[in-house]
């Protein structure tokens, strides 16, 4: 396994009164393991498809194929989608530089974008920049009745018949929504099909925040090259402890939906996880979503608070260690010793920084991610300690199957769905009632 998990300076044992109690872990330990039985169950019966992803082959060679068919002398590649439907596959693409600072700028052809965010002067702005005769759009929706995404695809739609392309969506354009229901509707459907587009199925019984071992997050990893079975690979590792009838304690993810559990009893209702990579920035954002839509129902839930470092230590860190001591870390580190820039001796010296002579920019980041567990440990702030030697895509599969199952087990063991989002969905219902008010 790649991803290694350490509770020590979360401890009251270690860190003193401001670490979490070993009974209070105890008992959420226990709780947790209930909450296992009934996973396996899910397992067994197919109750949860997500659980059968990592050992699921058979859909590969049709994502590929979607994915070759997406590049094909295209300079841009377009995801439109919002929420689970994006974030997913913007976690996976960041392996291949996708907004990161900087080397995004450089990535290869075609160009990939995910368009997120419904905000209007970027849409437009977008839409008159792109190069409509060599970009392919992605609609993705697994409702398809999402309002944001269904917005964009008309835009892009009459955006391509004022380009005198009003004929080529089908050349253009793929969909992802799950088949039509029997009576019911699919807007997304209804919109692009009668223009000849083709469509990939969304699984019915996966949702959007958990969907991205499927092809809602493997599509965009596929066409930035990225290795899709390896990513299930990871995902399998996650999992593994679990099929094989492991105990809570010895299960990373159960332990870690324990730890939470524990946390938040114990008075530390916000959960900051700080990662010092670049390209696990979207991981954060992608969290923070999965925790908050999944966890935070029926008065229950800790606020998720996303990070990365070493940058957020100038922001952060000061409230961190002298604000209120209500919070639980996760420190999140890769093997970057060793890695980039090497400083010139005599430059380091002129600097007034000696030390740095000889070393290489990995080995400060290195540095720093063990100095802010460790600092935040002697403060008395509980922190769980994450590494990835090598963030590639089976690790980055293993990651976020971790945090998919540390998080439907902390529903199961709290009493809560984790899986569905009823004020979303009430919020969505009013915005259009507005909409549709408006003159």
């Amino acid at each position: 396994m790649a991803l290694q998990q350490t509770i020590d300076l979360s401890l009251a044992s270690n860190i003193g009164g401001g670490g979490l109690p070993q009974q209070a872990l105890e008992a959420a330990l226990s709780v947790v393991g209930k909450a296992m039985k009934r996973l396996a169950e899910d397992d067994e019966t197919g109750r949860l498809p997500l659980l059968h992803m990592p050992r699921t082959t058979d859909d590969l060679d049709g994502v590929r194929e979607a994915a070759a068919w997406l590049r094909r002398d295209a300079t841009d590649v377009v995801f439109l989608g919002t929420g689970g439907s994006s974030l997913g596959g913007q976690t996976l693409a960041q392996l291949k530089d996708y907004a990161v600072p900087g080397a995004g700028r450089f990535t290869e052809s075609p160009r990939v974008h995910f368009l997120d965010n419904l905000d209007p002067v970027t849409f437009d702005h977008v839409l008159h920049k792109l190069p409509l005769s060599s970009t392919r759009f992605v609609s993705i929706s697994k409702s398809g009745g999402t309002g944001e995404t269904l917005m964009q695809t008309i835009a892009v739609l009459s955006c391509l018949e004022k380009a005198g392309m009003k004929a080529l969506p089908k050349e253009v354009f793929l969909g992802l929504s799950e088949p039509r229901k029997p009576g019911g509707r699919n807007a997304l459907r209804d919109l692009l099909e009668p223009e000849g587009v083709r469509f990939l199925e969304h699984h019915t019984g996966i949702g959007g925040r958990y969907s991205v071992l499927t092809n809602v997050g493997l599509l965009p990893a596929a066409v930035m090259g990225l290795d899709i079975g390896a990513i299930r690979q990871g995902a399998g590792d996650a999992y593994a402890p679990f099929r094989d009838g492991a105990e809570a304690k010895d299960a990373p993810a159960a332990l870690g939906a324990a730890l939470n559990i524990a946390m938040a009893l114990e008075g530390k209702n916000i959960a900051v996880t700080m990662a010092y990579a670049d390209r696990l920035e979207r991981f954060t954002r992608w969290w923070v979503q999965l925790w908050a839509e999944s966890i935070g129902k029926d008065g229950k839930g800790s606020q998720p608070v996303a990070a990365i470092g070493p940058v957020d230590q100038h922001s952060q860190l000061q409230l961190y260690l002298g604000g209120p001591n209500d919070k639980f870390f996760t420190v999140m580190t890769t093997g970057v010793a060793g890695q980039g820039p090497v400083m010139d001796q005599k430059l380091a010296q002129r600097a007034g920084e000696s030390g740095f002579g000889g070393k290489r920019i990995g080995d400060l980041v290195a540095a720093q991610g063990r100095a802010t567990a460790e600092t935040l440990a002697k403060n008395g702030r509980p922190t769980r300690q994450i590494h990835i030697e090598k963030l590639d895509e089976r690790a980055l599969g293993e990651l976020l199957m971790h945090y998919m199952l540390e998080t439907i087990l902390t529903g199961y063991a709290l009493g809560v769905d984790p899986f569905d989002q009823p004020a979303v969905e009430e919020g969505k219902i009013l915005a259009k009632e507005y909409l549709s008010q408006a003159k």
